[in-house]
């Protein structure tokens, strides 16, 4: 237990030091945030600020990683990370064409979609390949498994990855917002492969809830800096990874509860608006942006999604209890 503490508290120094220096290397390269136009338009001021902040975090637990490499005796927590660094360097070449041409929309909604595809099904081919995950299906809340085929797991397993990922990416849209959200929901995992004895998974969500403390530093209201896609894709791959090592993929319908919400605004207020001609079923989506346009600071938005996070994750934990005692 002291080892995951203290993998937190380095997470948290390094990701903090890191940012430190990370900063002023982001202003000098001009890798500034472009207001999207469809956005809300009090955001402009935010035009400018430097994107890609997530390294800080994302380097902070690579490094933690290997320090506790010695002792370590199971590496599926590789497995995770190498996915969620794919997820990440993805969001990286959609950052960078950002910054290179100066404009808000970087790689193509196709390509992502095929990256990411790619990149989950190779992680889940390597993963049940290796033993490190089977293809049972655990409901939370009844304590049972269903075995499902092999193929029809991957296909579900590469939908459920692809969908978790972009809608954590989504929930990048205020101020602290996604780091927030996503903190109660790595103190679930840590919490979760401790009890199941899976002392070194446990470790790279434990480096990221220091790692996201630190990072908040930076990026609480008014933002110094914005993750990016970078970072948000890499959080996403590493939720969705960690369900999936553990083998309880449906909890993420409890931890990813914010997630999922913030994707089904969107979703809705498409679907509305083609369907009624114009009109509109939120006053904007996502809805993070609803309740901005109803008064709520962001410093609210954020406190209160987090708490409804940090109280489904709760629920989670009694919804695995079966599995965990």
């Amino acid at each position: 237990m002291m080892r995951i503490l203290l993998t937190g508290v380095v997470g948290f120094v390094l990701s903090g030091g890191l940012g430190y220096l990370l900063l002023p290397v982001l202003r000098a390269l001009k890798a500034g945030q472009s207001i999207r136009e469809i956005g809300p338009t009090w955001h402009n001021y935010k035009s400018g600020t430097p994107m890609m902040g997530g390294l800080m975090f994302i380097f902070a637990a690579i490094i933690c990683l290997l320090m506790n490499l010695p002792g370590m005796t199971d590496y599926t927590v590789f497995y995770v990370l190498i996915l969620a660094l794919c997820y990440g360097f993805v969001g990286f070449l959609d950052d960078f064409t950002k910054v290179k041409y100066k404009r808000n929309l970087g790689l193509t909604s196709l390509q992502k979609a095929l990256l990411q595809m790619a990149v989950s099904a190779v992680f889940l081919y390597v993963m049940y390949r290796s033993g490190s995950m089977n293809t049972h299906l655990y409901v939370p809340f009844f304590n049972v498994s269903f075995d499902l085929h092999p193929i029809v797991y991957i296909f579900f397993a590469m939908f459920v990855m692809v969908g978790c990922v972009n809608s954590v990416n989504l929930t990048d849209g205020v101020d602290g917002l996604s780091s927030s959200v996503t903190l109660p929901v790595l103190v679930f995992f840590t919490a979760a492969a401790i009890a199941l004895g899976k002392w070194d998974l446990a470790l790279l969500p434990a480096s990221l809830v220091g790692g996201l403390i630190a990072y908040l530093f930076y990026n609480w209201h008014p933002a110094k800096v914005f993750m990016g896609d970078t970072g948000s894709l890499f959080l996403g791959g590493i939720v969705c990874a960690l369900a999936f090592a553990l083998e309880m993929p449906l909890i993420l319908i409890l931890v990813g509860f914010v997630y999922i919400c913030e994707t089904m605004s969107d979703i809705l207020q498409i679907s509305y608006f083609k369907l009624t001609h114009g009109k509109r079923l939120f006053k904007m989506a996502p809805i993070h942006h609803h309740f901005e346009m109803c008064g709520w600071k962001e410093e609210k938005i954020v406190l209160t999604f987090a708490a409804i996070s940090a109280i489904m994750c709760l629920l989670a934990w009694v919804g695995i209890s079966g599995l965990v005692n």
